[in-house]
């Protein structure tokens, strides 16, 4: 409770010091009422979310926008506050120089400039509305990435194979049934040959996918659709009974992937054939590093795959990749991930920056990389979690079309 109460007198005093730029602008009692509403209006919600929780736990839903809007405003604040205490410390350090040398015998502080209130709030204003953008229109402004990746040892038959990566759908965040349907459409338009889903499609528990079950029940491809679990899929962030009632959210969260038509992929492979050639795809339960549940089991999903197959291994994780693909005896040419959303927040300009704040604590977070000859790919993410929008790092739709080398065709 200490803690709250804390908490609560720094907000405030943080609001009162940002309201006197308020009142520099404008005298109008009703913009100061104005202001001092939302600060009010912000915390109390938050308070409501977090101070009392329920049965929720972590940023989820309504408790994932309180959580976001009060971080935003707190920005806003800051930010216009560095210019604040700027300005007062200069206006003191004025005023005092001036009583010591004489040219006043009192200490009289010059009023507060409006251009600096202006520029504080206008520069506040900047991550607060990219932020406020985020989550009214850049959580559903899907975009589809297109890659071509060459491989010496790709079987003839597969040249110009198209592959449709998505992942970390988080369907319990989903808040707008006829975006949703566009992605799905956006999806089946890129009629690719295989649609692979790389884990996460509930935040928490299987009932999270009910209401979307129609909507995701449209997705399809000519040879067939196969995912993995990722970290949120196994329920560990959820509160539970007991074990048995956790174990059967998980059961029927694998059952629901079948009945949408996904061939789940366990710690296990499948061979794709074409024109009597074939690749292996395989297919491992979620394996992270720092702390994140380790079920995938590279040896039992690769037992009988003969080592100079062409393979294409789904894990949710990058860090597998990073940790025991890259230097596995096996050469796995593509790997397709997710998991870091590249943060939902960051800058991307194609051929000049890439940049996220994920960046420190993944070293593959976003799009294509390729060590000792083996590519992996991290999609962003098509749904959103935590903070409900995305800035920069827009939900991904992936298409990579596979390309036997010139050299060797």
């Amino acid at each position: 409770m200490l803690n709250w109460i804390l908490f609560v007198l720094l907000y405030v005093g943080l609001s009162f010091y940002s309201l006197q730029a308020v009142r520099t602008l404008s005298r109008s009692p009703y913009v100061l009422c104005a202001y001092v509403f939302v600060t009010l209006v912000v915390l109390g919600n938050f308070l409501y979310h977090f101070a009392f929780p329920g049965e929720a736990k972590g940023f989820r839903g309504a408790r994932g926008y309180a959580a976001s809007f009060l971080l935003m405003l707190i920005l806003f604040q800051l930010i216009t506050v560095i210019f604040l205490f700027g300005e007062d410390i200069v206006r003191t350090v004025v005023a005092f120089a001036g009583k010591w040398s004489g040219k006043s015998s009192e200490i009289a502080l010059p009023s507060r400039r409006k251009f600096v209130s202006l520029l504080g709030m206008g520069l506040a204003a900047i991550p607060f509305s990219g932020l406020l953008y985020g989550m009214v229109k850049g959580k559903y402004d899907f975009r589809v990435l297109k890659y071509q990746l060459e491989f010496d040892d790709l079987p003839d038959a597969f040249d110009g194979y198209r592959i449709t990566q998505l992942s970390d759908i988080h369907s319990g965040s989903f808040d707008d049934r006829e975006k949703v349907s566009y992605a799905v459409d956006l999806i089946n338009e890129q009629k690719s040959d295989l649609l692979l889903f790389t884990g996460d499609i509930v935040n928490d528990k299987a009932d999270e996918l009910l209401p979307w079950m129609d909507t995701f029940s449209k997705l399809g491809a000519a040879d067939g659709m196969y995912s993995v679990l990722g970290n949120h899929d196994y329920g560990d962030y959820a509160r539970w009974d007991n074990e048995a009632e956790k174990e059967a959210n998980l059961e029927k969260l694998k059952e629901l992937q079948r009945q949408l038509g996904f061939e789940l992929l366990l710690n296990e492979h499948r061979y794709l054939e074409k024109d009597g050639q074939r690749i292996a795809l395989i297919g491992v339960e979620n394996w992270g590093a720092g702390g994140f549940k380790k079920a995938g089991d590279l040896e039992k999903a690769t037992q009988g795959i003969e080592p100079d197959t062409f393979k294409i291994l789904m894990s949710h994780d990058p860090s597998h990749w990073e940790q025991q693909v890259i230097n596995h005896p096996y050469h796995y040419h593509l790997t397709l991930s997710g998991h870091t959303h590249g943060m939902q927040f960051g800058v991307e300009i194609p051929g000049l920056v890439k940049w996220s704040p994920i960046k420190w604590r993944y070293k593959y977070w976003a799009g294509i990389y390729r060590e000792m000859g083996q590519y992996i790919n991290v999609n962003r993410g098509l749904g959103f979690l935590g903070y409900p929008g995305r800035v920069g790092m827009w939900p991904e739709i992936t298409v990579i079309e596979l390309k036997k080398s010139a050299k060797t065709a």
